[in-house]
């Protein structure tokens, strides 16, 4: 295996840069002295970024992109084996390692590098966690899944022992961290084109765990399935939590919601009250969020005033429930949901916030997830008043000919859910600027472009 020596910066090839774990680590890289470089397949305003701070970035991926100069290639999991560059980044006899074991080399360097993982919510919590630490000027190194407007970006770089970043299980890249606390919001099946089932998510997730130290920290929450056989061979400290119970660790109490939404609760150790927690984002998710973000924070002794700043301060990360604008009176949000779950939290949390009609416009992201989870998303769905499906945003996926949005539509009819279906953006935007009324909320919602709608909804 290579090994990355920090202290002598190297020339590193990024297949795959726009990416938005790649091009922060592109950048923080960067940041140390190492020359960067990298390919993408069309510009955006990541790369633009990227290219504004003098890394060289071609766009296509060829073989021609391989060059001598270059020490070490990283490569991004959505890079299929076949792809040309990928094929002579091979051939070249270039080091090689893929991004979750360069994540991984970077942790080593800090004395707390805080991991959060789950099924969803992990770049929520890692945004609290992010405001927690720069509330109280711990000068955090912050990598995180979306982008945060306090730090203005995805990417900070600090100068303390102190590293923040989500762990993702896809491609049981999180296996590849050397966390010394880390943090597991929930665990559900999701990627079911890369795990067996559910057993081998918990899998997993735990050989996840048993990879932070002794001395070192696991925040976990408790609602997750079997939580005892979980935790029995976990040798660091677990704290739990959760909802409505004083059993757990830290839990919430009296949860409330004010008219837009946002909750507050008392926070509890146990049955000791602890103080008022106001939020200033929605849902209950949140609330659970902000526990798990609680709960680290406290037992890494960070001041309870500065956990509540923090928290307070935060209002939301881009695409996470996002408002984008509103035309002719209709509010338009953007939401990263892409798992039945997270669909649900989103739409009984937009329960909550002002509007007449709820419309939600659904972009399915990868064929394996919709195909996996197609009564699911029917269930989520049905809790909006009108559902609009875009067809399936394809990612790092071939179309298999036997799945689609027209699924999902059909499963919506048989709810008695008032549902339509278009096959460009260009046909959904005409449609709801003809049905959508004043006083309608409308979500655009889903990890591919659907965000485009919106945003070029509430432009004109």
């Amino acid at each position: 295996m290579y090994n990355i020596d920090f202290t002598k910066p190297i020339h590193i090839h990024f297949i795959g840069i726009g990416g938005i774990s790649m091009s922060g680590f592109a950048e923080l890289l960067h940041s140390y002295g190492f020359t960067i470089s990298g390919s993408d397949m069309q510009p955006s305003k990541i790369t633009n970024h990227l290219q504004s701070l003098g890394i060289h970035i071609v766009y296509g991926q060829s073989e021609t992109n391989i060059t001598k100069d270059i020490n070490l290639i990283v490569y991004t999991a959505a890079i299929n084996k076949d792809n040309p560059e990928y094929i002579a980044s091979v051939n070249s006899g270039i080091p090689m390692m893929d991004r979750a074991e360069m994540v991984g080399q970077i942790m080593k360097n800090y004395k707390n590098a805080i991991s959060i993982s789950g099924t969803h919510g992990k770049t929520t919590t890692t945004s609290m966690l992010s405001h927690i630490f720069l509330s109280g000027n711990m000068d955090p190194t912050i990598s995180i899944g979306g982008i945060l407007d306090i730090i203005n970006g995805n990417i900070r770089v600090g100068k303390s022992d102190n590293f923040i970043t989500e762990a993702c299980e896809y491609t049981n890249s999180f296996l590849k961290f050397y966390p010394t606390a880390g943090i597991i919001l929930n665990i559900e099946a999701d990627h079911m084109d890369f795990f067996k089932d559910l057993n081998d998510i918990r899998h997993s997730f735990h050989e996840f765990a048993k990879r932070i130290p002794k001395d070192g920290l696991l925040v976990l929450n408790s609602e997750i399935s079997d939580y005892k056989k979980f935790v029995s061979d976990i040798e660091c400290n677990v704290v739990n939590y959760g909802l409505n119970s004083f059993d757990y660790d830290y839990n919430a109490q009296n949860i409330q919601y004010d008219v837009l939404g946002r909750g507050s609760y008392d926070l509890y150790r146990n049955e000791t009250f602890i103080d008022k927690i106001q939020l200033s984002v929605i849902g209950e998710h949140n609330v659970s969020n902000s526990l798990a973000a609680i709960a680290l924070s406290l037992e890494l002794n960070i001041p309870l005033n500065i956990v509540k700043e923090g928290l307070f301060q935060f209002t939301g990360t881009e695409r996470r429930f996002q408002k984008k604008g509103e035309f002719n009176g209709i509010t338009v949000i953007d939401d990263y949901a892409h798992h039945p779950t997270e669909i649900e939290a989103t739409l009984k949390s937009a329960k909550n916030y002002p509007h007449k009609n709820l419309w939600v416009i659904f972009q399915p992201h990868t064929y394996s997830r919709t195909r996996a989870f197609l009564d699911n998303f029917a269930g989520a769905l049905s809790l909006a008043d009108k559902v609009i499906l875009t067809d399936i945003y394809a990612a790092r996926e071939k179309d298999p000919g036997d799945i689609s949005s027209q699924d999902i539509v059909a499963r919506l009819e048989a709810l008695g859910t008032e549902v339509y279906y278009f096959p460009s953006f260009q046909e959904i935007e005409e449609f709801v600027k003809e049905k959508c009324t004043n006083g309608d909320m409308l979500i655009t919602m889903g990890a591919g472009d659907v965000v485009l709608i919106g945003e070029h909804l509430t432009s004109k």
